[in-house]
């Protein structure tokens, strides 16, 4: 069993499942199956983002992304998440569906934007309770 058997592959954007599954193809020899995750995440008491009806529209339409990415090289679940913290649910999710690894693309951005956004990379590789592989971006 490799790193990478069972991956769980947080996406939160259209843009960030294209990167992030450009990224995987290479190592797809070693995956047997993904877990495509789309995190919404709740304000906890506070005022959300964007209407909930909007943003599972934009979570179907990123998971079909993956799905459209992946689907003919590996079998790809795919899977809304509701949270009041990002990386707490994907290591939930991840744990629950007994994968091997969290694996994803770190997002662009300057200090400032990492700083303002909590960097969830930073807390995916520093609280992990599932091994975390983070892909370089591919550069096409």
């Amino acid at each position: 069993m490799s790193l990478l058997d069972r991956a769980v592959v947080p996406v939160a954007t259209v843009e960030d499942a294209d990167s992030t599954c450009s990224a995987l193809e290479p190592h797809l020899e070693d995956v047997s199956s993904v877990l495509a995750v789309h995190v919404i995440e709740k304000g906890g008491g506070s005022v959300d983002k964007a209407p909930l009806a909007k943003r599972q529209a934009d979570a179907e339409e990123v998971l079909e992304r993956v799905e459209d990415a992946l689907g003919d090289a590996v079998a790809v679940e795919t899977k809304t998440v509701y949270g009041t913290d990002v990386v707490e649910a994907l290591f939930e999710t991840a744990e629950d569906a007994d994968a091997t690894a969290i694996v994803f693309v770190p997002r662009s951005g300057g200090r400032i934007v990492r700083l303002l956004s909590g960097d969830t990379a930073m807390r995916l590789v520093t609280e992990g309770t599932v091994p975390v592989v983070a892909l370089p971006r591919n550069r096409r």
